[in-house]
Formats: C-alpha cells, sequence, structure tokens
C-alpha cells in the first residue's frame, strides 16, 4: 500500500463528487499550493488542507480521490502565462521584459519546482500538470515572442542561438538558488538576457 492509499478513507461515496462553489474549489486548491511551498509535497495531506480550509476530509475525497489528482488539479488551476501581450515591436526589448515578468514571480515558481521535484519523477500526472500548469504556457509564448522578431527580421530564421533561449532563461530561474542561494529576480534575470542571450542573437 503506498501513503496515498494509506491517505485515502475507504468510504462509499468517494466515488460520488459534491457540489462546492468555483470560489470554494479555488480556496481549496491555494491552501495546496501554499501548503506545497511552504512543507514540501511529502507533507501535504488531505486531511491538512481539510483541517486549513475547514471542510470533512470526505468533501475532498468526493472531488479528488488522490493527493496526487488533487495536487494536479490545484497546479493546473494556477496556469497563467506571464509573457501574453509582451510586443514592443523590439526583440531585445521584448526579452527584457520578459525576463523581468519571469523574475516577479521567481519566488512562488521556484518553491513550486523544488517542492514538486521528487514526487513528479514518480507521477505522470504530476508532471505532466507541472508541465501543463508552469512550463508549457511560458515556453509557447516566448517562442511567440522569438518568433515575431525573426518575422521582423531581427535575428536570421536558422540562427543556432534561438532554440536555447526558453532553456536559459527558465534554467536560469531554477539554478539561480542552487549555485547562489538567491532567487533569479527581475533585475538578475534582465542583467542576464543583456549579458549572456542578447549576444548570442546577435542583438545591441
Amino acid at each position: 500500500m503506498t501513503s496515498q492509499d494509506a491517505d485515502r478513507p475507504e468510504t462509499a461515496g468517494t466515488s460520488r463528487r459534491s457540489k462546492i462553489t468555483p470560489e470554494r474549489e479555488q480556496e481549496f486548491f491555494d491552501a495546496v499550493l501554499d501548503q506545497l511551498r511552504s512543507c514540501g509535497y511529502d507533507a501535504v495531506t488531505m486531511e491538512g488542507i481539510a483541517a486549513s480550509t475547514r471542510c470533512s476530509k470526505s468533501t475532498l475525497y468526493r472531488q479528488w480521490k488522490t493527493k496526487p489528482q488533487f495536487v494536479a488539479a490545484a497546479l493546473r488551476s494556477n496556469s497563467r502565462v506571464r509573457f501574453a501581450g509582451i510586443d514592443t515591436g523590439s526583440l531585445a526589448e521584448d526579452l527584457r521584459r520578459a525576463a523581468a515578468a519571469a523574475g516577479e514571480g521567481a519566488g512562488k515558481d521556484t518553491g513550486l519546482l523544488q517542492a514538486l521535484g521528487h514526487a513528479v519523477m514518480e507521477d505522470p500526472e504530476l508532471k505532466c500538470a507541472l508541465r501543463e500548469a508552469l512550463v508549457e504556457p511560458e515556453i509557447a509564448a516566448l517562442r511567440a515572442i522569438l518568433a515575431r522578431g525573426v518575422a521582423r527580421g531581427e535575428v536570421p530564421a536558422g540562427h543556432p542561438a534561438l532554440e536555447y533561449v526558453p532553456a536559459q532563461l527558465f534554467g536560469m530561474l531554477r539554478m539561480r538558488p542552487v549555485l547562489e542561494g538567491k532567487q533569479a529576480d527581475a533585475a538578475y534575470l534582465v542583467r542576464f538576457v543583456e549579458a549572456v542571450v542578447l549576444p548570442a542573437l546577435g542583438l545591441p
């Protein structure tokens, strides 16, 4: 029996979904994400979330049968695209603004990635939810910024550095806390883009 199985009550009602408002559902999701960031994945339990949101544990199990399902749903609810709407007409300026936007939420996103690090390697649903919520929308928006720069003729379409820009930016978000014990905040990421990314693309 896994720890997730042990945390699941064996009741006849677990297959029935209760009716809760979207606002109440988001309250549950926010509690999950807050506990993930502060305590880590292993410390999150249905019982703890129920206590912090003042509901019964059976209510949560009627909605989400296991902890991984619950956490995956919370991650998907947190999906957003910080780079949406960035289009200044200049690729260099777009990348600076994207770096600043990425740095503004660095603490929260890095905390989630660290909290879920080992768990996502063992649970495909969690891994998929993490990519859907925090990775794929941002990478798609960043690639759209790069594509507009190519279309304007600022960078050649076959420039070898183009494919590495998302990995560079998101890699620094993840690695600076590990290497230096500091978050990759907006100022740091803008400096990184100006010192590394723009020269690699041949941009001023």
